[in-house]
């Protein structure tokens, strides 16, 4: 799996752009954000290969947010010159994405798919569960998932999902994991999977999944505070991730925007518990 030359790529998560004219969230313009993380990737002195978006694609997930972002990244793929890629996540809902977005025939149909680059393969998967925010592999994606590492690629494969598979350092966030991450780790087992790229947390944490390298990316619409141990507390934050792949590794560099940092909203989760 050894590359002649690293391979750089932009891991972008949790975008959740609504159309113009919403009321928009916690005040903020999301379509500015993505706009403006866009900015600082054409400014990088490392020319990145393609960009990729973990999930929460849009926040109320109609079809006007989907065709307004297909407008949108249209725009900043031809000022990026390269491409974008999508995966969903628990905000999206695939009848708006597939008619608004992909221009299709509306359907419910899991939307998963496979790409290469330099060599390198690039393995979207949908990790929702429709009418809840929680993350699940089903049986037939696994079984999919399991035919198309049958065959190697020459610089590796990374996977790219919404839900992650780490433990978070917070008991806030441990239950927006993925459910089943041992059916993913069986199957990726002895494949030439080198990397797990995700996102739903909306802040950075890097782990492992049986020796493979796991990392979530700091949300581009906003950040949730890792600290906190009995409210959610959403920042006034954006990042990404750099992805360098070398020699048939992967490595992870947090990228973070500059920001006011400050708090938008606070959750009383504990309390919410109590209640349910």
């Amino acid at each position: 799996m050894a590359t002649k030359e690293p391979i750089f790529f932009i891991h972008l998560t949790d975008i959740h752009i609504s159309a113009p004219g919403k009321k928009p969230l916690f005040g903020l313009d999301m379509s500015d954000k993505l706009r403006a993380a866009c900015t600082d990737i054409r400014s990088l002195e490392t020319k990145s290969s393609f960009v990729v978006i973990s999930g929460d694609l849009t926040h109320d997930g109609d079809l006007e947010d989907y065709r307004f972002l297909r407008k949108l990244l249209d725009e900043e793929e031809a000022l990026l010159g390269i491409p974008i890629h999508v995966a969903l996540g628990n905000h999206d809902f695939r009848e708006p994405f597939r008619e608004g977005f992909l221009e299709e025939e509306p359907s419910n149909e899991s939307y998963y798919y496979s790409f290469m680059a330099d060599g390198l393969r690039i393995v979207m998967l949908n990790t929702q569960v429709p009418g809840t925010h929680g993350g699940r592999l089903d049986d037939v994606q696994l079984a999919w998932l399991k035919q198309v590492l049958a065959e190697p690629a020459p610089s590796g494969t990374i996977i790219v999902h919404h839900h992650p598979v780490v433990k978070t350092p917070t008991v806030l966030m441990d239950d927006h994991l993925l459910e089943n991450p041992q059916d993913l780790a069986r199957v990726i087992d002895g494949s030439d999977v080198i990397g797990l790229l995700s996102g739903h947390i909306h802040y950075h944490n890097v782990g492992t999944l049986n020796g493979i390298l796991c990392a979530a990316a700091d949300g581009l619409a906003f950040g949730l505070d890792p600290s906190a141990s009995t409210n959610m507390r959403f920042i006034d934050r954006s990042g990404y991730n750099l992805i360098t792949v070398k020699n048939g590794q992967m490595s992870v560099q947090p990228m973070t925007l500059p920001g006011e940092q400050r708090l938008l909203y606070e959750l009383n989760v504990s309390k919410i518990h109590a209640e349910a």
